[in-house]
């Protein structure tokens, strides 16, 4: 007991210093990149899509087959943090070299790519070694309980961040990251994350303990394409949900600070995204007790379905409460599918192949981030403006295509659910007539 203890002491520990490095940088590189680098809507995403199609490509075929045949977890996270500290301070220095605002932008997309190759060794890591510590029915809280206190430092990231922005209202906008501030602080704390993790058994396949018979188990090739049809089936579910959940979030905070539209200031700013973070540090716990009520599908659905609602809030909202509120169904929906979602795969995953096949599962959420925002929400912002279209009316189109594309989503995950269901029964049906 006092093992365990100390080991989710220090994995929370390395949680609350990432999320608090993410709501420090991320909160505000789009308003950066957008109103005083002079880039376009679709080209902000670039900072998302890029780094994010790197980190899922090494994971896959580069990290997650190196972590397979090593069984190296934590190995893998300190390592890439490490690298990624230093790649951070470099994106800074080489992006103030040009003297055109635009090329600046795009060294910035670009570095911050180069540095998600050595990121990705630190995701994969993550992804695997959670499975590997706590067996199926522990997973879903243990989850819930990182998102509670990763949410703490997100808050503390994305309020440190408004203030740093424009250096406590005492410089311009966009000071914080222009004159490097925010990269080094981003950067440091990347370093000091590591050291807990210096704590944390190293991971792998325990094949004495709750991975022992799923390892030694003998493989049933039917019953292997089963699994992998309704593995795929729930991916491409999740890919709908994620990325019409996460394709504005880049873009939002654009759309809140637009002039035409709320006009909000880099430090209210921060009070509207913590809102976000309050309901991740909430329902982190309380996803814990849903997990032993509810299965891991009703769950996810649940999450789904608010996830919608916190988009449709965006495009009815013409005052700030409704933003504040929606912002926070959109925290609860992250905690909801993050934790549900990835229990659900960890039963579908074998143990012997989890550094590949969570590459694939990571894959729907990490490409979210950008991509979506890259071929859809961008697109028909800019589209929209061009012709002739408000800004602000253009933004809420982006909004309700991306709730279309999580109820599309929402389907797809009801008939894996049904695929799953069928296969046990027929697994049972065969059992009994032995």
């Amino acid at each position: 007991m006092k093992l365990r203890l100390s080991t989710f002491f220090n994995i929370s520990s390395f949680q609350i210093l990432a999320m608090f490095r993410r709501g420090l940088f991320y909160s505000y590189l789009s308003i950066y990149l957008r109103f005083f680098l002079g880039l376009s809507v679709t080209e902000t995403t670039l900072f998302a899509t890029l780094p994010m199609v790197l980190n899922i490509v090494f994971q896959r075929y580069v990290w997650g087959t190196i972590s397979d045949k090593y069984q190296r977890r934590r190995t893998l996270i300190i390592l890439g943090e490490v690298l990624a500290a230093i790649g951070t301070v470099f994106v800074w220095y080489f992006h103030t070299l040009p003297n055109s605002k635009l090329a600046a932008g795009y060294v910035i997309i670009v570095g911050l790519s180069l540095v998600e190759i050595f990121w990705s060794m630190s995701n994969i890591g993550w992804s695997a070694i959670i499975s590997d510590l706590y067996p199926e029915e522990e997973r879903t809280g243990v989850q819930g309980r990182l998102s509670s206190i990763g949410a703490l430092g997100r808050i503390a990231g994305v309020w440190v961040g408004g203030l740093a922005y424009d250096g406590l209202a005492q410089h311009y906008e966009g000071w914080g990251f222009n004159q490097g501030f925010l990269f080094f602080v981003a950067s440091g704390v990347m370093l000091i994350s590591t050291i807990p993790m210096f704590f944390v058994p190293e991971g792998g396949i325990n094949t004495a303990g709750p991975d022992k018979e799923a390892v030694n188990k003998p493989k049933d090739e039917t019953r292997q394409a089963q699994i992998s049809r309704v593995f795929l089936v729930f991916l491409l579910a999740m890919i709908f949900i994620n990325f019409g959940r996460n394709s504005i979030a880049v873009i939002k905070s654009q759309y809140l600070s637009l002039d035409q539209g709320f006009n909000v200031s880099s430090n209210l700013l921060s009070y509207i995204v913590n809102m976000e973070s309050l309901a991740i540090f909430i329902m982190g716990f309380l996803v814990t007790r849903l997990a032993r009520r509810y299965s891991d599908v009703i769950l996810l659905l649940a999450g789904t379905c608010c996830a919608i609602l916190s988009l449709v809030g965006f495009v009815l909202a013409s005052e700030l409460p409704l933003i504040f509120i929606s912002n926070f169904l959109a925290g609860v929906s992250m905690v909801v599918i993050l934790s549900s979602s990835y229990s659900y795969a960890s039963r579908l995953i074998p143990p012997q192949h989890r550094g590949k096949q969570f590459a694939w599962f990571n894959a729907t959420f990490f490409l979210s981030w950008g991509v979506a925002g890259t071929l859809v929400a961008g697109p028909i912002a800019d589209l929209l403006m061009k012709a002739g279209a408000s800004q602000v009316l253009a933004y809420k189109i982006s909004f309700l295509s991306s709730a279309v594309l999580v109820v599309i989503g929402a389907v797809i995950l009801f008939y894996a659910d049904r695929m799953k269901r069928r296969t046990i029964y027929l697994e049972s049906s065969i059992s009994s007539r032995r």
